[in-house]
């Protein structure tokens, strides 16, 4: 990964597409096909590509802990204490 700040111009098409200079392609293993997730920032866009060497990076930090509830009860019972904030913070009644 890149250590120092440094800066590329990149081109937009008609369609809107961003060519990416090949030096940062190489740098960040972007390949046709790609995907990136793209954010705002304060400072403009950032595009973050998503890549098996990125995955690859973030493998394990989804890890449950020994004795945890498994990642898709916990989800799940995220998902139902928001829906009951938003109930009542709405004054949502179930059956009304």
């Amino acid at each position: 990964m890149a250590t120092e700040s440094t800066s590329d111009a990149v081109w937009f098409t008609t369609k809107g597409q961003v060519v990416i200079p090949l030096r940062l392609r190489k740098l960040f293993h972007i390949e046709e096909g790609t995907k990136a997730v793209i954010e705002v920032t304060p400072e403009g866009i950032l595009l973050k590509p998503v890549t098996r060497h990125s995955i690859n990076r973030l493998r394990g930090i989804l890890k449950r802990k020994p004795g945890s509830k498994p990642f898709a009860e916990e989800w799940a019972d995220q998902k139902r204490e928001e829906l009951e904030l938003e109930d009542r913070k709405h004054g949502n009644r179930t059956g009304a």
